[in-house]
């Protein structure tokens, strides 16, 4: 039977500021924001043809 080494990790040193932590947070926020206040002010006309060309976008057909 052949032996097969482990892997061993090392623990992570690397700590990253709550300045670096906070911008991902941000940043989904706003664009969340963005979408939410972006689909409310839109006319449904506009919902339904990002919708259809969305579906179309991934291959589904729709008609």
């Amino acid at each position: 039977m052949r032996h097969i080494p482990s892997i061993k990790t090392l623990p992570s040193t690397e700590s990253l500021s709550p300045a670096a932590k906070a911008v991902p947070v941000l940043v989904a926020a706003l664009l969340g924001v963005f979408i939410l206040y972006g689909v409310g002010f839109a006319s449904s006309q506009v919902l339904h043809n990002a919708a259809h060309d969305g579906r179309h976008a991934f291959a589904f057909p729709c008609h």
